[in-house]
């Protein structure tokens, strides 16, 4: 799994034994580890969206070749040679559907021309690119690859994400509801109820991108490790208010509903800084101001869009934002009826979900089981995600 932050790789070698959304379901972590992108690879990765054509080509293939060193080395950690290997590939863009109905946000993603819209009784439908080529990686490990797991919804009308809600399902099922937040480059939200079809999940907005971007700019650090240089600082209101102004089309838009660094991305965040902070305000502000907006849009999902409807006992975080110690004690003061865990409690490391979740997928398109939830992504209906990739 490669996500939004643009650091690396995460392989999950994964047991999965059943997969039942009736009864229990066996699903145990063997091997995990992460491989950081080398700086160059790094710096093409975060340019991607706006590299020319022949650069993404090249690229497709430099990932491919880099998942598959992952992959081989994970298996060779192990001692396992696993049957499949999942792949989610790197986003180099997506555009959901919603985006498209507003000129505002359209303007924003600098796209031009009209919805795109299948024929037949499909609804009007997005796009979305990850790269990473598959056949790469089949041909260097010689294991089935199981990859673009995105297309298929959004083929059906949905948003394309997020996709991890049946994983979530399978994981943290139980008798109470529960929300499972993730917190990556962007942050997204799965409240999971007894039964998959009143499951709803949605991108609450940014998560680390925001951060990630000031420490490169200010700190030339790729990240706020534990959030200590926001914990230094302080907000800054007119900052704090450009912000929410900026994203309130987003953030008020009902789900289902996705987005990216499409939309929060290095120009939001110069927008933001060129409009409301002061001259020579300190980059820790900035950076104290960028984890409180972020605090406050996970939490003001929960507020807008959950809590009135859903009774939720827990929230359960994950991915990297779990491990900033400053964000999560701002999303706990936000949130204080509800009780905030941390995914390690259950046994499982904060980073390597999303890899767990994609394996617990592509094992469903292996069995030819539908994995997307429409509740969750606006398809029109249930599909299989992914194609098969043989060595």
């Amino acid at each position: 799994m490669s996500g939004t932050s643009h650091d690396g790789v995460d392989a999950a070698l994964v047991e999965i034994g059943a997969v039942s959304l009736k009864n229990s379901s066996r699903v145990k972590l063997l091997c995990f580890e992460s491989y950081p992108y080398p700086a160059k690879l790094r710096k093409e990765v975060a340019g991607a969206d706006e590299a020319s054509t022949p650069d993404i080509c090249r690229l497709n293939f430099s990932l491919g070749v880099f998942f598959a060193k992952a992959a081989n080395a994970c298996i060779e950690t192990s001692g396992i040679r696993p049957d499949a290997i999942a792949s989610h590939g790197q986003t180099v863009f997506h555009i959901p559907p919603a985006f498209y109905l507003s000129d505002k946000i359209k303007k924003g993603l600098h796209l031009s021309g009209k919805t795109p819209q299948l024929p037949g009784k499909t609804k009007r439908h997005g796009s979305t690119l990850q790269i990473g080529e598959p056949s790469v990686i089949a041909q260097l490990t010689g294991v089935p690859v199981v990859a673009g797991f995105r297309p298929a919804d959004m083929a059906a009308g949905g948003q394309g994400a997020p996709l991890v809600p049946f994983a979530d399902h399978v994981l943290f099922r139980g008798k109470k509801i529960r929300a499972v937040q993730n917190i990556g480059g962007i942050a997204n939200v799965t409240v999971v109820t007894p039964s998959i079809d009143d499951v709803i999940a949605f991108d609450t907005g940014p998560g680390n991108c925001l951060i990630d971007l000031s420490m490169e700019i200010f700190f030339h650090r790729p990240m706020d490790k534990g959030g200590k240089a926001a914990a230094s600082g302080k907000p800054d209101s007119a900052l704090l208010k450009k912000l929410n102004g900026l994203s309130r089309l987003y953030l008020r838009m009902p789900p289902p509903k996705s987005t990216g660094r499409e939309f929060f991305s290095r120009d939001f965040l110069f927008r933001a800084l060129e409009g409301g902070a002061k001259p020579g305000t300190a980059p820790r502000d900035i950076v104290c101001t960028l984890t409180h907006f972020t605090a406050g849009t996970i939490a003001g999902a929960y507020r807008d869009f959950i809590l009135e409807r859903y009774p939720v006992e827990e929230v359960i975080l994950c991915g990297g934002g779990a491990k900033n110690g400053f964000l999560v004690g701002l999303i706990k003061n936000r949130l204080p009826t509800v009780k905030i865990s941390l995914i390690d409690e259950y046994g499982i490391p904060a980073s390597a979900k999303e890899a767990i979740s994609f394996a617990i997928l592509a094992n469903e398109t292996l069995s030819g089981r539908t994995s997307n939830v429409p509740g969750a992504t606006g398809a029109v209906k249930k599909v299989v995600l992914g194609g098969i990739y043989l060595p």
